[in-house]
């Protein structure tokens, strides 16, 4: 059983981490430290946890593939050059070290394991900063979260290229799985919303792996393609939310089992310390990438910054590797403390990214090529913009053209939601409501409504006051979904829909009318 010190230890840890500005998972990893210098032991569940933890991590990689975003050139040119540039640079850096400080040498293989996990950034600390600055629709989001998805492949091919056993003859069998796609969505279909369809996702994640670990390929890689074969549906998105916080939770235990092994010996935590330190050089090279590879500038600075850091995946390779004797154990505890330090550089980083853009913005432009500017949409003669076309901005959009017709013009990052949008000869545009460079080429004073129907409350709330500085004076409109968020809103001066509350009105308006014509 569990010891309920650990978990004690770990709420605690994380909540400090969390009141701090920073990862919950930095606590995890204090606590398996702080646990382990009182003699605590995490036992084997949490070793089970550990492992489950990481499968449901490749099997969520999986159910968000898509393969149309990942084969854009800034995505994919991106993340290769980016790989190999930081590969070879840390590997020169860790064999310099090893020839001056011969006790901190590795061997090749083990330097170039070393260099490779540092190559990643973390998907767990990106996600969470576009959280808490309700940037999770954004381009730049977005775009991080493709490259965060291309690393962590390369990662699995690492891991699959570890294992020890080779496939058996039974592994063809699995080819069978392919045309049970179908079946199965129903099958996630017909179990709904709550725990049945929960339960569903984590026996096609766990059972799908435990498959393929019976046939001699190894489990996570069953897990990612389990998952990739699902990707692209409506279910498969719901069950990527619904399995995020039992990923995370079950990664607590990953975390904690780090901590739990020990400290490294005092010359390799100065060691750490010193590579958590040289994550700055992260974001430069990122933002140099991007930008040569035609992304705006301010999309590729946020981006840029959102990735610099280290990643847990790296820790899961450091791990495997100590496991095969091609690196010290000592070093998965090294490395933790290198991720740590990273995360703790990058959420000061990060806490004034904006800023940074908007003091720096004249010599980012710079790097502006002339197929970004050509990619900025035409806004003459509009005076409504809607912002968000889902199904709430999609109605706001046809009820506003009975009455603006051409001067509507609807906003959304999705390329195949704004193409089905065109088909029906509507008004949109590719843009990132939040990006102040579209804003200054809209010409706000011939604009006399804005209506934010964005996916949630922090990206209404962060595109009002962006307008708002830029001395937009015309009417704001709002989706909200409680009253908090009504309140909050309307202190802005923007009108606020509660589409809960109003919703009501709406139907029973829509009930008389058929009755009367009944």
């Amino acid at each position: 059983m569990l010891d309920p010190i650990i978990i004690l230890a770990a709420l605690i840890c994380g909540m400090i981490s969390r009141a701090m500005g920073l990862p919950a998972l930095i606590g995890y990893l204090a606590a398996g430290f702080a646990l382990h210098e009182i003699n605590v032991s995490g036992g084997g569940i949490l070793q089970v946890l550990a492992e489950m933890g990481i499968t449901l991590l490749l099997f969520t990689i999986g159910l968000k593939l898509q393969p149309a975003q990942l084969l854009k050139t800034n995505v994919w040119g991106t993340t290769l050059l980016q790989l190999l540039i930081m590969q070879l640079g840390f590997a020169g850096l860790l064999f310099l070290v090893g020839w001056l400080f011969p006790s901190l040498g590795n061997s090749f293989g083990g330097n170039m394991v070393v260099a490779f996990a540092l190559t990643f950034s973390s998907t767990v600390f990106v996600i969470q900063l576009m959280q808490e600055r309700g940037e999770m629709a954004s381009r730049h989001a977005g775009l991080a979260v493709a490259i965060l998805i291309l690393q962590d492949l390369a990662a699995v091919g690492f891991l699959v290229a570890t294992g020890s056993k080779v496939p058996d003859a039974s592994a063809l069998l699995l080819l069978l799985l392919i045309p049970l796609r179908p079946l199965v969505l129903r099958l996630l279909a017909h179990s709904g919303h709550g725990e049945l369809f929960t339960l569903f996702g984590l026996v096609l994640a766990i059972g799908g792996a435990a498959l393929f670990q019976y046939t001699g390929i190894k489990g996570d890689l069953g897990a990612l393609l389990i998952g990739a074969a699902l990707a692209g549906h409506q279910k498969s998105k719901e069950l990527a939310r619904n399995l995020l916080q039992f990923k995370d939770l079950f990664l607590v235990g990953f975390f904690l089992s780090i901590g739990l092994d020990g400290w490294p010996r005092a010359e390799l935590i100065a060691f750490s310390v010193a590579l958590g330190l040289l994550v700055v050089l992260k974001p430069p090279i990122f933002f140099l990438l991007l930008t040569r590879l035609h992304t705006p500038p301010r999309t590729a600075l946020l981006t840029a910054l959102s990735l610099g850091n280290y990643s847990e995946f790296g820790l899961i390779v450091i791990a495997v590797a100590a496991e095969t004797g091609w690196i010290a154990g000592e070093w998965t505890t090294a490395l933790s403390l290198s991720i740590a330090v990273s995360f703790l550089v990058s959420s000061v980083i990060n806490k004034q990214a904006h800023v940074l853009y908007q003091r720096w913005r004249g010599t980012m432009t710079r790097f502006e090529t002339h197929r970004v500017k050509e990619r900025y949409p035409d806004t003459s003669d509009v005076k409504v913009m809607i912002l968000g076309m889902g199904n709430i901005g999609t109605g706001a959009f046809d009820a506003s053209a009975e009455r603006y017709g051409p001067a509507v013009l609807g906003i959304d990052e999705n390329d195949l939601k704004l193409a089905k949008h065109r088909e029906q000869h509507r008004r949109v545009a590719a843009a990132d409501a939040s990006d102040p460079d579209f804003w200054q080429r809209v010409n706000l004073e011939q604009l006399e409504l804005v209506m934010l129907a964005l996916t949630n409350h922090q990206e209404n709330l962060l595109v009002a006051r962006l307008l708002q500085s830029l001395g937009y004076t015309g009417r704001f409109a709002a989706v909200v979904r409680f009253n908090e968020e009504a309140e909050e809103l309307e202190s802005l001066g923007v009108s606020a829909f509660n589409l809960y509350a109003q919703a009501g009105a709406g139907f029973a308006a829509h009930a008389e009318e058929n009755l009367q014509q009944a």
